[in-house]
């Protein structure tokens, strides 16, 4: 609320109004002369007697509740109801492209980084998102934009069809299918190679566009750095390329626990914080959201980025109590005059 010192001020003031009106007609009916009537006492024992007084004494008791909810309805509504959003027009400038390795050891870990991913969209603001995808060669899903709707319905389809099992004894047909259409041009039969970290990184830095525009770039690059074969850039390289095009890299490490994996996490590690970058354990339920929040704290601060609150009046969520509460009373009224 704008000013909500007005609610208790509002209040005091009818609970005063009420006690002025509600003292002088107590002491009028005081004062004014009584008539007896004799041999009416058996009339407080009718059923009927009973009944209407007992209508009239919760019809007061719900006058009054639907009165004091239109008084605290309309207190609210005069301090102003809003929601607050701390904006900034700079941090639309971002660009962030989700650069997945989609090998077959990492696409039991993708399903869910995606899925968290695109829960996350609804939160965005301006910002352009890709999604590139990647083994021994690399394919982009949907290139850099800010239409989250169709950015949502590509994240959620590659979320569906990421969801195969690969070691299963069985596999539904329609399932691998889909797979085999998302993963569509990420393999080329031509070489035995697998996973080329280092490739699958320098095709995401160079999916970024308005080279000369004063944007914040930043990849999320989620990967096992288990590599076979001979790739053209090496994932040091690539970062290299990276950084020289002023594109933060931030790692999400996946990997079932083996004999090589411990060697490469400690290299994608040290090759994605050394250049600045942030690291996570994929398997860390706030790993997703942790990178996208720390990008945009540190891009807020990169950008000089002062944030400005953002007042939107939000009067229907009291409206609705006001115009409930005077219905209440009037009918409550019409009831019992009734």
């Amino acid at each position: 609320m704008v000013t909500p010192w007005l609610v208790p001020v509002i209040l005091g003031v009818i609970v005063v109004a009420a006690l002025v009106g509600w003292y002088p007609r107590r002491r009028g009916v005081r004062r004014t002369a009584v008539t007896w009537v004799a041999n009416s006492e058996y009339v407080r024992s009718l059923k009927g007697y009973r009944r209407r007084m007992k209508m009239l004494r919760w019809g007061l008791a719900l006058g009054a509740s639907a009165l004091a909810l239109t008084a605290v309805a309309s207190s609210a509504l005069t301090a102003r109801p809003v929601d607050r959003d701390i904006r900034s027009e700079q941090l639309a400038t971002r660009d962030i492209v989700l650069c997945l390795d989609v090998s077959g050891s990492m696409i039991e870990f993708d399903t869910e980084i995606v899925e968290k991913f695109s829960t996350m969209v609804e939160s965005f603001e301006g910002e352009r998102i890709a999604l590139s995808v990647w083994n021994n060669t690399s394919r982009m899903v949907f290139p850099l934009t800010d239409d989250y709707t169709l950015v949502q319905e590509q994240l959620d389809s590659a979320a569906v069809a990421l969801d195969f099992d690969i070691d299963a004894f069985i596999y539904d047909q329609e399932d691998l299918e889909r797979l085999e259409d998302f993963l569509a041009g990420t393999v080329s039969y031509s070489t035995s190679a697998s996973s080329l970290v280092g490739d699958g990184l320098a095709s995401c830095a160079l999916a970024f566009d308005h080279a000369d525009a004063d944007r914040s770039r930043s990849i999320i690059l989620v990967t096992d750095n288990l590599v076979m074969g001979e790739p053209v850039y090496t994932l040091p390289e690539a970062a290299d390329l990276a950084a020289e095009r002023d594109i933060a890299v931030h790692g999400l490490y996946a990997s079932a626990s083996d004999a090589s994996s411990e060697e490469a996490r400690a290299e994608y590690e040290r090759v994605i914080t050394s250049r600045g970058g942030l690291f996570y354990e994929a398997d860390d339920p706030a790993a997703v959201e942790g990178i996208v929040e720390s990008i945009a704290a540190q891009q807020a601060v990169e950008l000089d980025a002062d944030p400005e609150v953002v007042h939107t009046d939000r009067p229907d969520r009291w409206y609705g109590w006001l115009v409930a509460g005077l219905g209440l009373f009037l009918l409550v009224v019409w009831r019992l005059r009734a």
